[in-house]
């Protein structure tokens, strides 16, 4: 199956006509960031999660650290099939729900599902090693940040009290671009690919659903995330918090063309419309 650009998609024809798609991550000595390491821990775990929250998701028909077994969900990516600019805010709404009712699900801890970065006691220590662990990636791959890394170690350190708000790990999905958000018949038919997901703050998944701007920018979304009682009063600190996580998501993408081999195209739009992102959120921060 096409789509992706790290783990590789099978789909599976049951003799009763059953549809199922088999997830598989990369061979072990492939290339990837720290946070990569049994990544598909966290699909699972995500899809189990949603489904607890009465969110469509595929279901987990069966998984470990090196597959998922799921069924196949109706509908093409947002993408790929935009809908109707008519029916956009209201679809934007509906997303907005589903991430409000993802958000009461609460975790075991903080962090990555698989552990590859060690959670830390509290947020803020399990998100600083993160960030910790994508810095490290860039001088491991020798990816030239636009930023030196000392800048954002001491702008994360300066703004991280602002980290200590968080008290309950919730489920974020961390990776719901429209690409990750199926459309059939005029609706959300499913929301799939959560391999990126982390128990951690529901605002970081605000600054990824609005990846270069700021949440105040999607109202429809805001008003469905509000209708599922989601937060969406936002002070200083939220938008310190709302800042680091930008930033961390903007050093990922920066970091991971190294690993994933991107060429000089993929590059340039990088530079052209995350270098500047960065900066941004790490003004922001001081």
């Amino acid at each position: 199956m096409a789509g992706g650009t790290y783990n590789t998609l099978l789909r599976l024809r049951l003799r009763d006509g059953a549809r199922l798609v088999l997830k598989l991550p990369p061979p072990r000595h492939a290339p990837a960031l720290t946070h990569e390491r049994d990544l598909l821990r966290g699909e699972a775990a995500f899809f189990r999660a949603a489904a607890e929250a009465g969110v469509p998701v595929p279901e987990v028909v069966a998984a470990d650290h090196d597959f998922v077994l799921m069924t196949e969900c109706r509908g093409s990516g947002w993408h790929q099939a935009p809908p109707p600019a008519s029916e956009r805010d209201r679809l934007r709404r509906d997303l907005g729900v589903l991430a409000g009712r993802l958000h009461g699900v609460a975790g075991p801890r903080f962090g990555y599902p698989s552990g590859a970065i060690p959670a830390a006691n509290g947020w803020r220590g399990t998100f600083l090693a993160m960030l910790a662990a994508v810095l490290a990636d860039a001088e491991r791959f020798a990816v030239p940040l636009p930023v030196p890394a000392e800048r954002v170690r001491a702008l994360a350190e300066a703004a991280a009290p602002a980290l200590d708000e968080v008290a309950v790990p919730s489920v974020v999905h961390f990776d719901l671009w429209e690409g990750n958000v199926l459309l059939a018949d005029g609706a959300i038919s499913a929301l799939i690919d959560g391999e990126r997901m982390m128990w951690g703050d529901p605002l970081a998944e605000l600054a990824s659903l609005n990846l270069l701007g700021e949440p105040e920018d999607d109202a429809a979304l805001l008003a469905g995330y509000a209708a599922a009682g989601g937060r969406t009063v936002f002070d200083e600190a939220a938008h310190a918090r709302m800042a680091l996580y930008r930033c961390y998501l903007y050093l990922i993408m920066l970091v991971e063309v190294a690993p994933r081999g991107y060429g000089t195209e993929r590059r340039a739009l990088l530079d052209a419309r995350v270098v500047p992102a960065l900066h941004a959120a790490l003004a922001r921060l001081g």
